[in-house]
């Protein structure tokens, strides 16, 4: 007896939500049109795929970080309202990691991915793909990593290799897909 109410018990267990119809629809929403899919699919690689095209110098960021950025990562991006985006290199094995894009961060496309979808803050996507190099680059100068009178574009900001290059592992788990890893 005892054995048919646990196999019964595992039965409904097994058979219960799945089994029941999908809940209705709730009549919200739309189905995306490809226009709107084709705006937010901007991402950029560690190996460059999905950069766009144009340039920027770290001499033309210098003046948007000043009118775009500053205000809330500081003057030299040092930090204020926001978090530091200079510094902190040397600092990731100690008690207090300082993680930045020159400590910390592993690609510069990572950089341009990161401004490009969601800065500034106020107002995100709003920078044009020039400008977002410039900005780069000129970050990337700052942290070290580029002379004052380099320029980035989509051939060169994969190229750059930074300090953490080597700092992440991948996850070895063979059962996750390449994509989680």
């Amino acid at each position: 007896m005892r054995r048919s109410i646990l196999a019964a018990v595992a039965g409904l267990v097994l058979i219960g939500p799945a089994a029941a119809d999908p809940p209705p629809r709730l009549g919200l929403g739309r189905p995306a049109a490809p226009e709107t899919i084709a705006a937010w699919d901007i991402d950029a690689r560690a190996d460059g795929q999905g950069l766009p095209p144009g340039h920027g110098t770290a001499r033309d960021g210098a003046v948007l970080f000043a009118a775009r950025c500053a205000g809330c990562h500081g003057a030299q991006g040092e930090g204020a309202a926001a978090d530091a985006l200079v510094g902190g290199r040397g600092t990731l094995a100690t008690g207090k990691p300082v993680r930045t894009v020159g400590s910390y961060w592993p690609y510069a496309t990572t950089l341009f991915d990161y401004i490009h979808r969601a800065m500034p803050f106020d107002a995100p996507q709003s920078l044009a793909s020039d400008e977002v190099y410039a900005v780069s680059a000129y970050l990337l100068h700052l942290n070290g990593i580029l002379p004052e009178d380099a320029g980035l574009d989509a051939a060169s900001l994969p190229k750059v290799v930074m300090p953490n290059r080597d700092g992440f592992t991948t996850d070895p788990r063979p059962d996750l897909p390449v994509a989680a890893r």
